[in-house]
Parts: C-alpha cells; sequence; structure tokens
C-alpha cells in the first residue's frame, strides 16, 4: 500500500514538473512571438508621464501593438522594467514580440522627424523648409522668428531672429511646433556661439549683432570652408579703411524685404536705396541677412592674413581673388565677361 501510495505522489510531482516546464515554455513563447495586429502600416502610442504599466498595456492592446495586456505587463515583470517605462510618442510599423515592445519603451526611443536647415538660409526660406516638410504652416515658423525676447540680452536692436536660428538637423516629435523649434535654433545658437567667441567679441570691440551679420555675409558669399577666412580677409580689410563693401547678397536682401528681386540682380539693383545696400552705405550692413553656420561664425574673428580687397566667382563655386582693382578686373574679364559671351554663344 505504502509503495502504491509512493508511486503515486512521484507520478503527481512528475505531472507538476512536466506542466511547470511547457508552461514556463508556453510563457517565454507567448512574450518572444513577435505580434501586428493592427492593418495600418503603421501606428502611434503615447506614453504620458506617470502612466502606470497597466494603462500602458491596455493603450499598446488597443492599438494592436502586444498581444494582449497581460502578455505586455507578463514582459515588462520578466524584465524588470516597470519603473523604468518613458513617457513619449511611439512609433510601430512591424511585428514586435511583447520584449521588444517593453524594451523600446525602457529605453525611450521615442519617434522624432528630422529638419534640416542648410547654411545662409533667411527666415522667409527656412519658414518654406518648415512648411515643405510638413512640420506646419510657414506663416506658423514666420511668426515664431518674430520672438525678439529669445536674444534680448545677445541684441537689443533685434528686430527679428536673422541669423540666429542656427542652421542644423533637428529632431523634433510629431507635435513639435514652430515656436518649439525656434526655441531649440536659438538655443543651439547660444551653444555655437561659446563664451570664448563673445570674449573675442569684446576684445575686438565688435557687438554680437555684428559678428552675426558679418558671419552672414562671409556665408552668403561662399559655401567653401576653406575660403571662409579669405572672405572675412576681405571685407575686415575694406572696413578697416573705409571701402564699401558692395556685398552682391546684402543688396538682394534689401531688394527681397522691398518685394522687388526677380532672381536678377541688376545695374539698376546695385542703386536700389536700402540699408542693406551695401554698395550705397557703408559699413556693415544694419543686421543678418542671413543664417551663419559656426565656420562662418569662427571666420569673423580669424581672417587670412592677407591684402585682398576683392574677389569674384569662377563659376565652379570657388573665387578669384586680388589686392587690387586692376587685377579685379582682369578677373572678371576672366572668369565673367568671357564666361558670358561663351554662355550666350551656346544658346544660339
Amino acid at each position: 500500500m505504502l509503495r502504491k501510495l509512493l508511486l503515486l505522489v512521484a507520478v503527481i510531482v512528475g505531472t507538476l514538473v512536466v506542466a511547470g516546464v511547457v508552461g514556463t515554455d508556453m510563457f517565454t513563447e507567448r512574450l518572444s512571438l513577435p505580434h501586428r495586429g493592427y492593418v495600418s502600416s503603421e501606428v502611434f502610442v503615447d506614453v504620458q508621464s506617470g502612466d502606470s504599466s497597466q494603462v500602458i498595456a491596455k493603450r499598446l492592446a488597443d492599438a494592436g501593438v502586444v498581444r494582449d495586456d497581460l502578455t505586455f505587463r507578463l514582459a515588462v515583470w520578466q524584465l524588470g522594467l516597470d519603473r523604468s517605462l518613458q513617457a513619449g510618442e511611439y512609433h510601430f510599423d512591424r511585428s514586435m514580440s511583447a520584449l521588444q515592445v517593453a524594451d523600446k519603451i525602457s529605453r525611450g526611443r521615442v519617434y522624432l522627424r528630422s529638419i534640416t536647415f542648410p547654411e545662409g538660409l533667411t527666415i522667409e526660406e527656412m519658414a518654406a523648409v518648415f512648411h515643405n516638410q510638413l512640420f506646419g504652416s510657414s506663416d506658423d515658423f514666420l511668426a515664431a522668428a518674430q520672438r525678439v525676447e529669445l536674444v534680448a540680452d545677445l541684441d537689443t536692436s533685434a528686430r527679428n531672429l536673422e541669423g540666429y536660428l542656427f542652421p542644423e538637423t533637428y529632431a523634433l516629435p510629431r507635435d513639435a511646433t514652430a515656436e518649439d523649434l525656434v526655441e531649440v535654433m536659438v538655443l543651439q545658437f547660444r551653444q555655437v556661439f561659446t563664451d570664448a567667441l563673445r570674449a573675442e567679441a569684446r576684445l575686438r570691440e565688435l557687438t554680437i549683432r555684428e559678428v552675426v551679420t558679418l558671419a552672414s555675409l562671409i556665408q552668403k558669399e561662399t559655401g567653401r570652408v576653406d575660403e571662409h577666412a579669405l572672405v572675412s580677409a576681405v571685407y575686415t580689410n575694406r572696413l578697416r579703411i573705409g571701402m564699401p563693401l558692395q556685398c552682391d547678397p546684402t543688396v538682394i536682401y534689401g531688394l527681397q524685404l522691398d518685394g522687388l528681386y526677380d532672381g536678377n540682380l541688376t545695374r539698376k539693383n546695385l542703386r536700389h536705396d536700402s540699408p542693406y545696400n551695401t554698395y550705397v552705405y557703408g559699413g556693415l550692413p544694419p543686421g543678418p541677412i542671413a543664417a551663419p553656420g559656426q565656420q562662418a561664425l569662427e571666420a569673423v574673428f580669424k581672417p587670412a592674413d592677407v591684402s585682398y580687397l576683392y574677389f569674384v566667382s569662377r563659376n565652379d563655386g570657388t573665387h578669384e581673388f586680388a589686392d587690387t582693382l586692376r587685377e579685379h578686373n582682369r578677373n572678371v574679364q576672366r572668369y565673367q565677361v568671357r564666361s558670358f559671351r561663351r554662355l550666350r554663344a551656346e544658346r544660339r
């Protein structure tokens, strides 16, 4: 009798062990099995700050990201992540296991969209980028770019944020507004325009506005970093001797402000009465004409040690520099007049 009882106990224990192993395998498989319960190409799930794992689990299950809320909660428990789930908007576009979903949310891999502003853009051009990449309307961006209080400690004369919206690639959540972006862009400018650069500006008796203005001219004149110091030298030399800057991009900027620029710069345009016309008015224009990059800002303080006063485009992205007007006229003849005549002849 005792032998039969022991045998029965052994059978029961063995059955329980086998059931436990099978149950554990099924449990592990359930957590590891990829799932996709939504028919659209993608879904977004918003995790709010303070949400419990139970609330997050239900939201994920309702969206079809996980099989059910219990599976997700078990995954969180197994990974020990109950206190590690981070708030934000999460993007899902493929099958994922509950363990993978829990890991993604614990690491805070929230959904961000990128927007890139190349160096040398004006506020108007940045607004167009903002609109074209479907972040919002250009009017919203233009309105946000009027928030001069963001640079009040840097530039008391600023009438908008021209020059202070740093050109860079920014990663933003889907619900970011134009004001959010503008604030980040100004913050990035502050980080780039370091205390060392501010000290250098004071040493040279330049205001931050003057530095940014000159940097914007350098940026608009050449996109080549290796020419920034040379263009900086030309304008520094001209300012030192009181020679007009005669910078075409400033004239174009003034024409754009007055709604008169049609894409062609004429001799008549060079006589247009605008404070930004550096053919008509001496010294720097009244403010920045675009957003300079870091190298252009630094070039203001590091002009090349040359005596150049002139430069002309070689029509290949580079420029030819000269000390004298006679030399410059020869360069213009070589790179501009002859090139124009050759192009006109080819079109006939």
